[in-house]
């Protein structure tokens, strides 16, 4: 029987390295997205991978949509948590409405996507849940409380969902990665991402592809034995 999985944020960047890794496994893959429809559109058609628009900081859409791929599906095994925002300021400067954003958008996505399949992966005695948090909820960033805190929430859900839920044959795992060679990256001033890269013991940014064979791993039948661990994948840039 094939198994389902849903990526959020799953069409652009390291979403976009998971979704297509896990197509390449064998998994029937839905990559979730809430933008961009054309960039969702072409991801789509050239990786035959099935996209939903919906999103997921708002948890009726989250039901419908969940509630929709279990009615054409029957079943959802794996659930990637990979959607996520930055609006980045220093706290004294930081408005109410960009940390509640980033709070909706990375830390209660969280709840909705994974209270959505959680009883059905109890009920079926297998799931494999994966939550893509960052170096920053590891150690913290200048303007970034409201980021931070959020990925590092993941770390603590994580933990005691695998508590939880490993009885049932569920596993729960977080990735934290480091800087990434994503769009997201991309866009930092050439010289601050000179300066970052000079930090990194590695002296290269990390590629999409790195984090998502840890995420391949970690969702395969080799990983069973594997759950409420934290992995880094940072080129050395924090060692915890």
């Amino acid at each position: 029987m094939t198994k389902i999985a849903i990526v959020t944020g799953g069409t652009r960047g390291i979403g976009a390295s998971i979704s297509k890794k896990l197509k390449s496994s064998n998994f029937k893959v839905i990559a979730n997205y809430t933008s961009n429809d054309d960039a969702a559109e072409s991801f789509s058609k050239e990786n035959n991978i099935e996209v939903i628009k919906w999103d997921v900081s708002n948890y009726d859409q989250c039901q419908k949509s969940v509630n929709k791929i279990y009615e054409d599906n029957k079943h959802i095994d794996i659930l990637v948590n990979n959607a996520g925002i930055t609006r980045d300021a220093p706290l004294h400067k930081m408005s109410k409405d960009n940390w509640q954003k980033v709070i909706d958008v990375n830390l209660n996505s969280i709840f909705n996507m994974t209270s959505l399949v959680i009883n059905k992966m109890r009920e079926n005695s297998f799931g494999r849940i994966v939550h893509i948090s960052s170096v920053n909820g590891q150690k913290g960033q200048f303007g970034q409380t409201n980021y931070a805190a959020t990925k590092s929430a993941l770390i603590g859900f994580s933990k005691s969902l695998a508590l939880e839920s490993a009885s049932k044959g569920i596993t729960s795992n977080v990735i934290c990665p480091g800087y990434i060679n994503t769009e997201m990256v991309a866009a930092i001033r050439e010289d601050i991402l000179k300066s970052i890269i000079e930090t990194i013991p590695s002296q290269r940014l990390g590629e999409a592809d790195e984090v998502a064979e840890m995420v391949d791993y970690l969702v395969s039948d080799k990983a069973s034995y594997v759950n409420g661990s934290t992995f880094s994948i940072n080129g050395g840039l924090w060692m915890d």
